[in-house]
């Protein structure tokens, strides 16, 4: 399997909303008992064994709107079908802290995921993870902006909650990762009184 966290090179990005993609693959790093990091397809790449499986790990460092070109080169150099591929990203229409687990669909408006189905179709898993609407101001000035104080205390917490996601759909198949993090229709989560 191929995981992809999607966000924007250098220390100026870092801990910006957009990179949230990078902070879980960083986490996954750790877990996988992972090679170092080198270069290679235009990002960072690894090795290791996530949930029994041997994987390979990349951070695109073309910036967020040509992320498919690493996934692209990465996928034709290690015979990687589309099917194969799990994308970590940062997702607007899900609240902070919330995520979710899909297969296949369209961009959002997301760059990074628009250049991966252009250059290799949209039927991936994807790990989405919710970093809420701004209330004011533009999106694209968000997103490229650090998490607030509170939002900072608790992305210990969603990072490991995206990894685990991940760890899920490599042991179990993207189907249990959906289940798992997806209520069913109707139901808040909420207990009752």
């Amino acid at each position: 399997m191929l995981l992809v966290g999607l966000g924007n090179p250098g220390p100026s990005y870092r801990a910006h909303r957009h990179n949230v993609g990078f902070m879980v693959l960083e986490r996954l790093h750790s877990l996988a008992g992972a090679s170092e990091w080198r270069e290679k397809y235009s990002a960072l790449a690894c090795k290791g064994i996530l949930a029994g499986q041997s994987v390979s790990l990349l951070m695109p460092q073309t910036f967020m709107n040509l992320s498919g070109q690493s996934v692209q080169k990465c996928a034709m150099d290690q015979r990687f079908v589309i099917g194969k591929v799990i994308v970590v990203h940062d997702e607007l229409e899900l609240p902070f802290g919330q995520v979710r687990a899909k297969f296949g669909g369209g961009h959002a408006g997301h760059n990074g995921l628009r250049d991966i189905t252009a250059r290799l179709g949209a039927d991936f898993a994807r790990i989405r993870v919710g970093i809420g609407r701004p209330t004011v101001g533009a999106v694209d000035s968000y997103v490229l902006s650090p998490f607030s104080r509170e939002e900072q205390a608790e992305l210990p917490a969603v990072l490991d909650r995206a990894a685990e996601l991940v760890e899920l759909t490599l042991r179990d198949g993207i189907e249990a990762a959906i289940a798992k993090s997806n209520p069913p229709a109707g139901k808040s989560g909420k207990k009752k009184p």
